[in-house]
């Protein structure tokens, strides 16, 4: 059993010097590869998520601009039918006004002309009511014969 000790203690012995490299070799890769390797792929993945981010946040301000956008014109079209309706009373107010008006004056030409007609109608009968009696006469005398004082 001491035989086996010191050969496992020579093993030992020999073996520091191997168990040293690796650890030499350990703290080597961690300085030189990993740290620089990790620090890499941070930097890495934060431009990556931070591209992502910021084009989400690019994307969020479009919508929101985009709403903004489709507000102001759905605003600007109200107040453009608003603007539309109210012109539109008007010129059938004043349309209404007018043809008010034209209707007031045709009344007037209307009203006119008839009193101008009855006038006229009133002047005819006068001349008429004249002339019956003429007429009266000169009838008689074209039927009746010459006896009863017609000119037959």
């Amino acid at each position: 059993m001491h035989l086996i000790l010191l050969q496992v203690g020579a093993l030992l012995v020999g073996a520091i010097p191997t168990a040293a490299l690796f650890i030499v070799l350990v703290v080597a890769y961690q300085f030189l590869i990993q740290t620089p390797l990790t620090q890499t792929l941070e930097k890495r993945h934060a431009l990556t998520e931070g591209a992502i981010e910021d084009a989400r946040k690019a994307i969020e301000l479009a919508e929101a601009r985009t709403a903004e956008y489709a507000e102001k014109l759905r605003l600007a079209r109200a107040d453009a039918y608003k603007i539309r309706e109210q012109r539109l009373r008007q010129w059938n107010t004043e349309r209404e006004a007018a043809l008010e008006t034209a209707r007031k004056a045709a009344a007037g030409r209307v009203s006119a002309a008839r009193s101008d007609i009855d006038a006229e109608a009133a002047s005819a009968r006068v001349a008429i009511e004249a002339s019956a009696a003429d007429l009266a006469g000169m009838a008689v005398r074209a039927i009746l014969p010459a006896v009863a004082g017609g000119s037959r």
